[in-house]
């Protein structure tokens, strides 16, 4: 019973991995970080509230360790004064599956009254939602159902918010042409840094 139980809510994981759409909105949004990062010397700011945040926090660890600076920025923190991390040449990543979170919607007002031509990509399983309205930039992961029994804990939209950011992260690499060698001196520690050097 548990078995096929379990491989269920595999198969159910897979699909909604499937259906992420495939667009040129992702090429887009690699475009714009490279340009902002890469030419004009910003960095990539990454936020999210709570399930979306840690994604978040994922998402913007590994793009700095694969050669593209970024950093998290709390939305709630963010109105207590971290909003100072933010620079002209910076250009954000909003997640939120609903579209509508209300401290990421507010992020966005305080954000462009501090740097009004910031260019702003939005993930987020909802293509109707609010972000949309002020997004550049909008990548959906077609809003699976969530393999929680309630339908309400963040599950299988948190496995696709992952995914996305893996393809986001995989394309940058190889559009800065990102080495084991440009690995290895970001990861110095480590088992995956000893490998980086060994293989590099």
């Amino acid at each position: 019973m548990y078995i096929e139980k379990i491989q269920n809510l595999i198969a159910a994981e897979i699909e909604a991995l499937q259906n992420i759409p495939i667009n040129e909105s992702i090429i887009k949004a690699i475009d714009l970080i490279f340009e902002y990062v890469h030419k004009k010397n910003g960095k990539l700011i990454v936020s999210g509230m709570g399930k979306a945040g840690q994604i978040g926090m994922n998402i913007a660890t590994t793009m700095s360790s694969t050669g593209t600076p970024s950093v998290f920025l709390h939305p709630s923190e963010a109105q207590h004064g971290d909003l100072g991390i933010i620079q002209p040449n910076d250009i954000i990543l909003m997640i939120s599956n609903s579209g509508k979170t209300r401290e990421i919607v507010e992020l966005e007002v305080l954000v462009r009254n501090l740097v009004p031509s910031i260019k702003i990509i939005s993930l987020t399983g909802n293509p109707d939602g609010t972000m949309k309205d002020f997004s550049d930039v909008t990548l959906f992961t077609g809003h699976p159902k969530e393999i929680c029994p309630l339908g309400l804990a963040p599950t299988t939209s948190t496995t696709v918010m992952t995914v996305v950011g893996d393809i986001l992260v995989t394309l940058m690499m190889e559009k800065i042409g990102f080495t084991k060698q440009d690995y290895s001196k970001r990861h110095h520690g480590g088992y995956l840094g000893q490998k980086a050097k060994q293989n590099g």
